[in-house]
């Protein structure tokens, strides 16, 4: 009796908040989804004949598919960006042994709480012609003239990455701190450099954590409309972007609900797929042990 208790399918306990969420995502788009089968009259109004045509607009237009494209681009070198720098900082914070990280990563989380539109202000300041940065790199010679972030797309990158580095921090603080320190220092005895124990014993087992991490910043990126408007100046065109003047200055609802579903869709296509991808290669790897 008890050994069968202890064999719990824990599938089946994922149901229920995966109902949960189902249900307030699918709540909270029905609106648009509806919306976006019926053609745009104008002055927000919508027409009562069900229709394809907000959709293959969309697919036959080059300006929303370059716009979709621009906006998983910037979502997948922002995970990548982050993930490069984010993991090594969590790696060390979790493997510290004074106290210094826990204040380090108190810091890192009271930062996360600060509203990016106050991190974003504060990018600006930073980047402005009139700033002590670009002074000290003009007076030293490394630039001819001021460096600005306004307009372009490193600009919004860097923002994306200011609103989801001390997240994703936090996350794989805990994902280092499940690794048993003993299989690293198993590894050194046994001959294997730091680095070569980073990369094959800990980046392995903190796969699962690594992937679920990553896919949760490339969501929030995929979504983010605030690093877009004040860092992107009307000229990085993401979808999020495009979505708020449709609904808002066209007040085409119609093709505004079928960009959101669009941006959905593909999200949830993307995050299929990278799951599925690591399944397989878990799977080949076990195989091949």
């Amino acid at each position: 009796m008890e050994r069968g208790a202890m064999h719990i399918k824990w599938e089946w306990v994922l149901i229920p908040p995966l109902l949960l969420s189902f249900g307030l995502l699918v709540a909270s788009q029905f609106v648009f989804l509806r919306g976006s089968f019926f053609a745009d009259l104008g002055v927000g109004r919508l027409g009562n004949t069900f229709s394809l045509g907000n959709y293959q607009r969309i697919f036959s237009d080059g300006f929303y598919l370059s716009s979709l494209w621009l906006t998983v681009k910037l979502s997948a070198i922002t995970t990548a960006s982050t993930l490069i720098i984010g993991f090594p900082v969590a790696y060390i914070l979790a493997r510290m042994r004074s106290k210094v990280s826990l204040y380090l990563l108190a810091t890192i989380t009271a930062a996360s709480f600060v509203t990016i539109v106050i991190k974003l202000l504060g990018l600006n300041i930073i980047f402005s012609s009139s700033s002590q940065l670009n002074a000290v790199l003009i007076g030293i010679g490394l630039v001819s003239e001021p460096i600005t972030i306004l307009g372009k797309t490193e600009g919004v990158t860097i923002g994306l990455m200011y609103f989801t580095l001390a997240f994703f921090v936090i996350l794989l603080y805990g994902v280092v701190l499940s690794i048993p320190r003993a299989l690293e220092e198993a590894s050194q005895i046994l001959g294997a450099s730091r680095l070569r124990t980073y990369w094959r014993v800990v980046v392995p087992l903190a796969l699962p954590g690594l992937v679920g991490s990553s896919l949760i910043v490339f969501n929030l990126c995929l979504g983010a409309f605030t690093s877009a408007v004040l860092l992107g100046a009307g000229k990085v065109l993401t979808l999020p972007v495009l979505i708020q003047r449709t609904v808002l200055l066209d007040t085409k609802y119609g093709m505004g609900g079928a960009l959101s579903v669009v941006l959905l869709v593909a999200g949830l296509l993307i995050n299929l797929v990278s799951l599925y991808a690591v399944t397989r290669l878990k799977a080949s790897r076990g195989m091949t042990a």
